[in-house]
């Protein structure tokens, strides 16, 4: 796919949702228009849900979880569909992959890798039906045989982003259904085709009725999922505003929550690291996904001494960024996903400069494109810790250098902020790279580069987040711990 009018949406059953293992009628002819990032042309138009919609999910989730075979099913029985699941996946890889880059902005040379990452999740939970402690024996205090067991945590609603939906959807889903829980999955009004697609994957792959139920909705009506209480559990990634939101209200009813939020993530360079080097690495990060990553490295601190120098350099490696069609091999920045995103970007490139920062480098609309979300990438130098582009997440291709005194003072700034999602240290040295990362308030630190691996674990400190996603880990916040405690052993106890 490579023309832009050649762009039409994969999505099969865009007037209809996912409900109880069918394609249901909506409650209402309420529609979604979803817009082609690069072309600003609608080019899926999806069913918009409303009251009626959000009941009759929850209903069939319900249903699924508390009289289905699901949850009742070994982990290994799980497993198996698990696998079917992501063979659907894999087999339907262009699907995803193109429907990421027309609603994201995502650049095609990397969301065609999208479809196999997507699997691999399925298939490592799908592997833990073997090893994973679903029970374990022990001892009670008073030497009675016990068994400690893991079990479903039960109806999950899944809210999904529009960054990158397969991603942060296949987190949330695949370690929910091997633990035996059932879901309602909220795709984004901006980018609903994942979960869609996803849907269809698992029809074909014979999931049971209503174990996996998929329905677009805006943010009124994704409240009344969040609210409703046949809803165990609320797994959402966004913004921290919206997740302070979703967490008062679960704590209102003491529903289980996972929130992945944002970041301000800071980058410290010490002293030893090279300037261009640095500037290389953080430039390779910036455009990725233009920008629209949570946990981008968008605080950049360094010795007040090299401080112009790092400006200059990584100016001069982003402005060298091109930035185009998300479907030319050769961009290597696309659009935003929105418009409303790129009026938010270039309001804080508005502020950075009326507050005081030096635009280095970007700031402004790319000349040679005239239509599409696009933004240049974007470096402020001399940026005051406590301005607002270096304490609010702009989520774009837009970077903030600040001056530190010394190593001390650079830990302090990377710490003084409401977020803790990810941070690097830049350094040759890497026991000094594990003593500065070990004093950072951050859920994952880098060495040299941005990184981060939901295969071990992800999530945030502070307002960044609660709980983890990926790895062993991510499976802990979708199961309830129960304790058994007998006066003779049943034979489940060895």
């Amino acid at each position: 796919m490579t023309a832009i009018d050649q762009r039409v949406s994969p999505v099969r059953r865009p007037d209809r949702f996912f409900i109880g293992g069918q394609w249901s009628q909506p409650s209402s002819t309420a529609r979604i228009d979803v817009v082609d990032s690069a072309s600003e042309e609608v080019f899926l138009s999806i069913a918009e849900a409303s009251a009626p919609d959000i009941e009759a999910a929850v209903a069939a989730a319900r249903n699924a979880f508390d009289n289905g075979p699901w949850p009742r099913m070994s982990p290994r029985a799980r497993a198996e569909i698990l696998n079917r699941i992501a063979d659907g996946i894999a087999a339907r890889g262009e699907a995803f992959a193109d429907s990421w880059t027309q609603e994201s902005g995502v650049l095609r040379t990397m969301s065609g890798h999208s479809a196999a990452g997507l699997a691999a999740t399925l298939r490592f939970y799908a592997d833990l039906a073997e090893n994973f402690p679903w029970e374990e024996s022990r001892t009670s205090a008073f030497g009675q045989p016990a068994l400690l067991v893991r079990e479903a945590v039960g109806v999950v609603a899944a809210i999904v982003p529009w960054n990158a939906p397969g991603q942060l959807m296949t987190q949330k889903i695949a370690p929910a259904l091997i633990a035996g829980c059932t879901l309602i999955i909220k795709a984004s009004p901006e980018a609903p085709s994942a979960p869609y697609l996803l849907a269809e994957v698992c029809e074909e792959a014979g999931l049971p009725a209503g174990v996996v139920n998929v329905l677009t909705a805006d943010r009124e009506v994704s409240e009344l999922l969040v609210r409703h209480p046949g809803v165990d559990k609320v797994s959402f990634t966004g913004s921290t505003a919206a997740g302070r939101r979703i967490a008062s209200i679960c704590g209102e009813r003491i529903a289980r929550c996972t929130l992945e939020l944002g970041g301000k993530s800071p980058a410290v360079i010490l002293d030893d690291y090279d300037l261009d080097k640095a500037a290389e690495a953080l430039a390779r990060a910036a455009p990725v996904m233009s920008g629209q990553v949570c946990a981008s490295l968008t605080r950049i601190i360094v010795g007040d001494a090299r401080h112009d120098d790092l400006v200059d350099a990584l100016s001069g490696a982003l402005a060298k960024i091109r930035v185009g069609d998300p479907f030319d091999p050769a961009s290597q920045m696309g659009p935003l996903a929105i418009e409303r995103q790129r009026d938010r970007v270039e309001r804080y490139i508005e502020i950075g400069k009326a507050e005081g920062a030096r635009l280095a480098t970007g700031g402004g609309r790319p000349s040679h494109l005239n239509r599409g979300f696009y933004i240049e990438p974007t470096v402020f130098g001399d940026v005051d810790n406590q301005s607002t582009i270096a304490r609010e997440e702009i989520f774009g291709p837009v970077v903030s250098v600040i001056r530190a005194a010394d190593e001390e003072q650079a830990i302090a700034i990377a710490n003084d902020s409401i977020f803790g999602l990810n941070a690097s240290v830049f350094t040759n040295d890497p026991d000094r790279a594990y003593a500065v990362g070990r004093r950072l308030r951050s859920g994952t630190v880098g060495h040299n580069a941005f990184k981060a691996d939901f295969s071990i674990a992800f999530g945030g400190f502070k307002q960044s987040g609660i709980g983890r996603e990926g790895g062993v880990e991510g499976l802990h916040p979708y199961l309830e711990t129960k304790t058994m405690i007998f006066e003779s052993a049943p034979s489940a106890v060895g």
